[in-house]
């Protein structure tokens, strides 16, 4: 049977290195590229706003918000390098089994961070409607294209992350840190924190519909895990007792 060869700690540090500067050069190309078409970022990410003009305030406001946006989206569209990295870094701690799901599992985890970014941008206009109508009559919006950005960037990332539950949840059931039948006994107390996260990521201030919005994919997500789990997950070993039978001499 033939031996793997185990890994000393500075052949450790040089994976990663090599890894990092892989995922590193390939987001500094993704963002030069991003920078280049960064008024049809701005303005895909103004449209949610409705007719609103954003108002910029400092001299350096135009280069560091078409920075912001052009790494943005570099790290968006160098995903599938840096995820593939970063499961390439942990496969010697697989099993042979295990190394198998790492091409799946790169993809799944780029399609889910994608569909929680176009959920995120598909709730961010009625989002906006709601936030707008709050300063009434007294008071006058003046939108800093900054915060606005800023904002926007910050919703889309945290609804393209809770996205990635279930393949949190099925790294956390393959390591043994959770248990799939305990998490079937505890759904209700899984779904009400579900809950209390799309609370505190949705700054509206209706404190049902919107959260609730939000947290019906997450617990199809929960489901999700746990359904796969079927199938990805060992079952443990049964136990035969020993027969108490002697045998016959």
């Amino acid at each position: 049977m033939k031996q793997e060869k185990r890994m000393g700690v500075l052949d450790h540090l040089e994976e990663f290195r090599s890894r990092l500067i892989i995922a590193l050069v390939a987001i500094l190309v993704t963002t030069a590229l991003a920078y280049v078409f960064s008024d049809a970022i701005i303005f895909f990410l103004r449209a949610p706003a409705g007719d609103i003009k954003l108002q910029a305030f400092s001299p350096l406001d135009g280069f560091m918000i078409r920075f912001r946006v052009a790494l943005y989206g570099g790290i968006a569209l160098a995903t599938p390098v840096w995820i593939y990295q970063l499961l390439r870094y942990i496969e010697p701690a697989l099993m042979p089994g295990e190394r198998r799901l790492i091409v799946p599992g790169a993809i799944a985890m780029v399609v889910l961070f994608l569909l929680g970014n176009a959920f995120g941008y598909a709730m961010l206009h009625n989002m906006m409607s709601v936030l707008f109508t709050m300063f009434g009559s007294e008071l006058n919006y003046l939108p800093s294209a900054d915060q606005y950005i800023s904002f926007v960037i910050y919703f889309l990332v945290t609804t393209g992350v809770s996205f990635e539950l279930p393949i949190v949840l099925l790294i956390l059931m393959r390591l043994g840190i959770l248990k799939p039948d305990t998490l079937r006994k505890q759904r209700k107390i899984a779904w009400f924190i579900i809950f209390v996260f799309a609370e505190l990521v949705t700054p509206v201030a209706d404190p049902i519909v919107a959260p609730t919005i939000v947290m019906m994919p997450m617990i199809l997500l929960f489901e999700l895990a746990l359904f796969t789990s079927r199938f990805i997950i060992p079952k443990p070993a049964k136990i035969v007792p020993p027969s108490l039978d002697k045998p016959a001499a």
